[in-house]
């Protein structure tokens, strides 16, 4: 009996110990995850998560995700797609049969296939609203700001997420360099490996660190290092070197943490 108490008090402990660990520290979170494809989990300030795309491998990505949010959360406060491909949406749809959404953020254009069909099927099971993604549109969620910077049928979608002082231009299939946006500077750039970043781009953004995604996919991918891609002192990150990437900021400050 004294064992069995002391198991369920360990227990407690430990349980309380993780809840308290994962509990929102007022600060964004937005997480490159080290996985096949396009996956991104986005912690708001205030604690809530969102996913955006998901990679190419679902198995990778529920555990992966499984790890990142707290054991009592079960639902997502977004999904966004980027682009309706192989790369992005198997492990979002992983997600959403695990995970709720109370909103879903699309591209303009949708194809009729089956990973479409079943993306669909999931959130209008959940009666979550899909909005398809304009540029300017905006998502407030837990104390940040997700902002479509574009939207085309064919390029897909770029993001600006915010947080006081802080901004993060996420392009991870190139769509800006198609049709350029207003050009201010940010905190860091997410950008695809094989497409070529523009040089006037990268001069009016002045980003501080630029991290490389891989789902996108190029014909002829510029063959350039991760040092000539350094080029101006700028820091750089690539999830084949660097596994899992996460981004943090307080508002003011933001910096960079990798798994290796």
């Amino acid at each position: 009996m004294l064992s069995l108490l002391v198991r369920a008090l360990l227990c407690a402990t430990l349980l309380g110990a993780i809840a308290c660990w994962q509990r929102p520290d007022g600060r964004l979170h937005i997480i490159f995850l080290d996985t096949a494809g396009d996956a991104v989990l986005v912690q708001t300030p205030r604690g809530d998560f969102v996913l955006i795309d998901g990679g190419a491998d679902p198995a990778a990505l529920a555990t992966l995700i499984g790890r990142r949010m707290p054991f009592w959360q079960h639902a997502l406060g977004a999904v966004v797609l980027t682009a309706p491909d192989n790369a992005r949406l198997p492990g979002q749809i992983a997600a959403l049969a695990r995970y709720d959404a109370a909103v879903a953020l699309a591209p303009p254009a949708l194809p009729q296939n089956a990973l479409v069909r079943e993306w669909l099927r999931l959130l209008s099971d959940q009666r979550t609203p899909v909005r398809v993604a304009r540029a300017g549109a905006r998502l407030d969620i837990g104390g940040a700001t997700i902002r479509v910077l574009t939207a085309g049928d064919e390029t897909g979608i770029a993001l600006i997420i915010s947080y006081g002082r802080s901004s993060v231009l996420l392009d991870p299939t190139g769509a800006t360099a198609d049709a350029p946006p207003d050009l201010r500077p940010i905190s860091a750039l997410a950008y695809p490996w094989e497409r070529p970043l523009p040089a006037d781009l990268a001069a009016a953004w002045q980003p501080r660190a630029i991290v490389f995604t891989t789902g996108y996919g190029a014909d002829e991918p510029p063959l350039l290092t991760t040092h000539e891609r350094a080029a101006g002192g700028v820091a750089v990150y690539h999830p084949k070197l660097n596994g899992t990437i996460e981004l943090v900021s307080d508002g003011r400050r933001l910096w960079v943490s990798t798994e290796r």
